[in-house]
């Protein structure tokens, strides 16, 4: 294991920890959650860093070009990067899971509240400083817009190797599917912070095998190391606690059942 994942896992007396499992048939729609509007400029794309624990897809945020608004949040937030998590096989890799069900990896887009924090360090220790929405990677069809960033993989290699990247428009990494689920939580490496409204999309992107065994190819070494494979750099399950996970969406199957219980009760009319 990684020694971002060794002990200590967890924050002494932290109450709003992530990841979690998303139990569907808990999760509350909430009517009032808007849509989710998403304006990414992709000049602000800067470059591609292997940090030792995933490769992060930096972008400039000194001003408002690349921002989220709308969904469960107040204000806007400005995109700093983003990241995936994997595993070794396509058994698992994601951090949330949905019904206990994992994916083989998940997308993390950071965004911070520069409307309240003055910087980006502030925002991180804050309880509403940071909005990261969560994409969820399945085996399937090959995605072209990811396969811009598998080619320049290579290059990143090695723990602490860093190229240029620019003009990418990370939304193409974002299904057009408006529905998600909510909550408060964490960041998922340390410093652990609870500082992360979580936007969690309810569909999946398709990436193909090739795609992700890419990711699988990075080291969590540097050149001259022994080398170890970046695999497997997810943290492990959280508690719940006693938050609430709302949805944007009206769950089918408990429609389903409301209209089935609504047949019934027709039939037992006098």
């Amino acid at each position: 294991m990684h020694p971002l994942w060794q002990s200590p896992l967890s924050i002494p007396g932290g109450s709003r920890q992530s990841p979690i499992n998303i139990q569907w048939r808990d999760s509350v729609y909430d009517p009032f959650l808007k849509p989710l509007k998403i304006s990414y400029d992709p000049t602000t794309c800067l470059h591609i860093w292997n940090n030792g624990y995933s490769f992060l897809v930096e972008f400039d945020d000194s001003t408002d070009r690349s921002i989220i608004v709308g969904g469960p949040l107040e204000n806007q937030y400005r995109l700093k990067q983003f990241h995936f998590h994997w595993g070794a096989i396509n058994e698992w890799g994601s951090e949330h899971t949905v019904d206990s069900k994992f994916y083989p990896a998940e997308l993390h887009l950071v965004h911070w509240n520069a409307v309240v924090y003055p910087t980006f360090e502030e925002a991180v220790m804050e309880g509403n400083g940071l909005a990261v929405i969560g994409v969820f990677l399945k085996l399937g069809a090959h995605h072209e817009g990811l396969q811009t960033l598998v080619d320049a993989l290579p290059a990143v290699k090695h723990k602490d190797t860093v190229i240029e990247f620019d003009v990418f428009d990370p939304s193409c990494l974002i299904p057009s599917c408006p529905d998600y689920w909510t909550y408060a939580g964490s960041l998922t490496t340390p410093p652990l912070t609870e500082s992360v409204t979580w936007i969690i999309k309810k569909k999946p992107i398709e990436v193909d095998e090739n795609q992700l065994e890419a990711f699988r190819m990075l080291l969590f070494t540097s050149d001259g190391e022994e080398e170890k494979r970046m695999v497997d750099n997810f943290r492990p399950l959280q508690p719940l606690m006693n938050r609430t996970v709302r949805s944007s969406f009206q769950s089918s199957h408990v429609l389903n059942m409301e209209a089935q219980h609504s047949d019934h009760a027709q039939q037992i009319r006098p």
